[in-house]
């Protein structure tokens, strides 16, 4: 199971390390978590230089994709030869953007929709991105998570957590069903959650993905238990 994180350079390190940590939280046969980066390395919007765990074009054939954010991404949204390279699917693949990550899933067509009645999938983004995602032409709502079928966005930095609770149910339960899918995303952030704020803070990471997720996997979303 390939979960690819899309980092370009001037990447916002809350959205692509924040969800990274998470997501490896979770320890599964054959589970792997990468930066997918169009460079051999790449710096933050702060001077951080990573260096690439995975290319594009692994990241086309990962089994989920997250779009993270970053000072330069208006930039790339009118990079064609970049755009070019991201042959996602969202009929194969989990696709998640975080931020201005959203212009980059609005240019690439995954908020279209799918089929010939289809609606534009509404998006999360932050506010500074909130105009260039409205411009694109996708209607920006005011809260931090929303996922419709295969795609899901998040608003503002720290909202990265629900991103990374959605991908971790969703890979989970195609390998182990609902249940344990649920008990892996309490795990994993139960794991990072403030001390003495555990309980609260998965509770609301759950509160925030739980709607968005098939309608039978919220009859056994039962009460938060820990390892």
């Amino acid at each position: 199971m390939h979960i690819a994180i899309l980092t370009l350079d001037g990447y916002n390190e809350l959205d692509s390390i924040v969800a990274l940590g998470i997501l490896n939280r979770v320890k599964r046969p054959g589970w792997r978590v990468s930066l997918a980066c169009p460079t051999a390395q790449v710096t933050s919007m702060n001077g951080v230089v990573v260096h690439a765990q995975a290319t594009l074009a692994e990241a086309c054939e990962a089994d989920a994709v997250l779009l993270g954010s970053g000072i330069k991404t208006r930039e790339f949204a009118r990079d064609e030869a970049l755009l070019a390279q991201l042959r996602l699917d969202a009929s194969r693949q989990l696709i998640g953007a975080q931020c201005s990550g959203t212009l980059l899933l609005a240019k690439l067509g995954l908020l279209e929709g799918r089929g010939a009645d289809a609606q534009r999938i509404p998006a999360c983004t932050d506010l500074l991105t909130k105009p260039w995602v409205q411009e694109a032409g996708v209607e920006v709502l005011d809260q931090p998570f929303f996922a419709r079928g295969n795609v899901a966005t998040a608003g503002g930095c720290l909202a990265s957590m629900y991103l990374a609770s959605w991908l971790i149910v969703r890979l989970v339960e195609q390998e182990a069903g609902r249940e344990a899918a649920l008990q892996a995303a309490r795990d994993a952030m139960h794991y990072v959650a403030p001390v003495g704020e555990k309980e609260a803070f998965v509770e609301r990471a759950l509160r925030n993905v739980l709607p968005f997720l098939p309608a039978t996997a919220l009859a056994q979303a039962a009460s938060p238990t820990f390892a």
